[in-house]
C-alpha cells in the first residue's frame, strides 16, 4: 500500500494530501522519495527562517543530555533561559512567558490572558485573519468560521481591510462602549496576502486600546523573528503591545513550541484564580531547539535582515515583471510575499504548475499565492525559484 493510499484511509485532514511524499530537506531544499529535488519558498508556512539543517542548531540538539520531561510544576533550568530571552528581545514591556505547544495554544492563552485581565468577554480582530484552529482561535479569525460553527464564543467584532483611517474610526466606535477584552491582530497579515497596516491604524489602534482599557494583542506567529525584516514586524509601528504569541520560526521547525509572552501586570492576573496549563509545553528538547534558533538569529540579526530586504526586494522586481495570465498585484515585506489575482482559480493553477517544474509555495486561497523563502537564502537560488516560477506561467 503507497503512502497516498495509507495516508488517505487512516490520516484525518480537511483536504486530501498532495501526492508528494518528503523524505529530506536541506537548507532552501526538499526532496521527494522519487528522488526530486524541489526550491523551497514556503518553509513550512513561515517555520524554516533559516533554512532546513542548519548544522550549528542540529549539533546543540544532538548534545542534549537532559530530562525527557518536566512536570510543569517542577523548575527547569531551560525554561527560565528562554523566557528570559524572549523578554529580552520582544517590544516594550513584555516579559513574563505562558509555556505553548505552538501558536494555536499560545493564542487561546492570549484569549484567555485578556479576559482574565480585564473581566470582559468580547474581542475585535480584522476579517478574514487567521489565528489557529482551537475554538477560541477561530472565533477570533475570518468569519467564514462562525459560518460553519453557530455557537462560538466568546463575541468577535471585525474589521475589514484596508486597515486606514476609516477602519480604526470603526475600531473606535467598537471600543467605546467599554466591553472589549483585547484587539488581536497580525501587526503584517500573511493570512490575507501580506495585508500591510497604515502607520495611522497602527498608531492610533493603540492608543484608543489604552484610553478604554482593553488589551492590544499582537500575534507574531507567522511574522515573528525576521520575516518581515525586522525580529518582530510589530517593530515597523512602534507597537509596544499587552500580550504577544510566538511560534513557527522560533524553533526554525526543530521542535513544536510556542510562547505567550505579557506584561507583569498581565500574567498576574493569570496567577492561581486563572491559571493555563500545558503538558507538552516547552518540552524540554524543544526548548533546547528554540533557544539555539533564537540565538543564531539574534547574533546575525543585522546580516539576517539585510539579507530578508534585499532579496525582497527582488522578488518584488522579478515578480511584477512575470506576465501572468491575469493581472496581479504584489504585497511584500521583506520575505513575506503575497501575490493576488483578480481571477478566481489561478492562484492554484499557477501553485500546481511551479511544484510539477520544481518549486513549492502556498497557493492561500484560488486568488492568493504566498511566498516565505528562508531569510538567509542566497540569490542564486532565488533566482533559479523565480525563473522555474516564471516558466510554469508561460509555458
Amino acid at each position: 500500500m503507497s503512502v497516498f493510499t495509507t495516508d488517505k484511509k487512516f490520516l484525518a485532514r480537511d483536504l486530501p494530501a498532495d501526492d508528494l511524499e518528503i523524505v529530506k530537506s536541506d537548507g532552501n531544499f526538499l526532496f521527494d522519495s522519487k528522488g526530486k529535488k524541489y526550491i523551497d519558498f514556503l518553509m513550512g508556512w513561515c517555520v524554516g527562517n533559516i533554512g532546513w539543517g542548519n548544522k550549528e542548531i542540529k549539533k546543540k540538539i544532538s548534545r542534549y543530555k537532559g530530562p525527557d520531561y518536566v512536570n510543569p510544576a517542577y523548575l527547569y533550568k531551560s525554561w527560565a533561559e528562554l523566557a528570559e530571552l524572549l523578554a529580552k528581545i520582544t517590544p516594550g514591556k513584555l516579559q513574563k512567558s505562558f509555556r505553548a505547544t505552538g501558536g494555536t495554544e499560545a493564542v487561546e492563552i492570549a484569549l484567555q490572558a485578556a479576559m482574565s485581565h480585564t473581566k470582559r468577554q468580547k474581542f475585535i480582530s480584522i476579517e478574514g485573519s487567521y489565528h489557529g484552529h482551537s475554538i477560541g482561535a477561530m472565533s477570533v479569525g475570518s468569519s467564514d468560521f462562525r459560518s460553519w460553527y453557530k455557537n462560538f464564543l466568546p463575541d468577535c467584532y471585525k474589521i475589514k481591510p484596508p486597515l486606514d483611517k476609516k477602519a480604526v474610526d470603526k475600531l473606535e466606535a467598537l471600543l467605546k462602549p467599554g466591553d472589549i477584552a483585547a484587539l488581536i491582530m497580525e501587526p503584517i497579515i500573511c493570512n490575507l496576502g501580506v495585508e500591510i497596516p497604515t502607520q495611522e491604524f497602527m498608531t492610533r489602534a493603540q492608543a484608543l486600546c489604552k484610553k478604554y482599557n482593553t488589551l492590544f494583542i499582537i500575534d507574531e506567529v507567522a511574522t515573528g523573528f525576521g520575516r518581515t525584516g525586522k525580529l518582530f514586524a510589530s517593530e515597523y509601528f512602534g507597537i509596544e503591545p499587552d500580550i504577544m504569541c510566538l511560534a513557527k520560526g522560533i524553533t526554525g521547525g526543530y521542535g513544536g513550541l510556542g510562547a505567550t509572552i505579557t506584561t507583569e501586570e498581565v500574567a498576574k492576573s493569570m496567577e492561581y484564580e486563572f491559571s493555563f496549563y500545558s503538558t507538552y509545553g516547552w518540552y524540554p528538547l524543544s526548548t533546547e531547539a528554540a533557544i539555539a534558533n533564537i540565538t543564531y538569529i539574534v547574533k546575525r540579526r543585522k546580516q539576517l535582515e539585510k539579507n530578508t530586504n534585499e532579496i525582497g526586494r527582488y522578488f518584488v522586481e522579478r515578480l511584477s515583471n512575470i506576465q501572468f495570465k491575469y493581472p496581479a498585484k504584489i504585497h511584500a515585506k521583506g520575505l513575506a510575499i503575497g501575490v493576488i489575482f483578480k481571477q478566481a482559480g489561478y492562484s492554484i493553477e499557477v501553485a500546481t504548475k511551479a511544484q510539477k517544474n520544481g518549486v513549492l509555495f502556498s497557493p492561500l486561497n484560488d486568488k492568493i499565492c504566498t511566498l516565505f523563502p528562508a531569510l538567509n537564502i542566497d540569490k542564486q537560488t532565488a533566482k533559479k525559484g523565480l525563473d522555474l516560477l516564471e516558466l510554469s506561467v508561460t509555458d
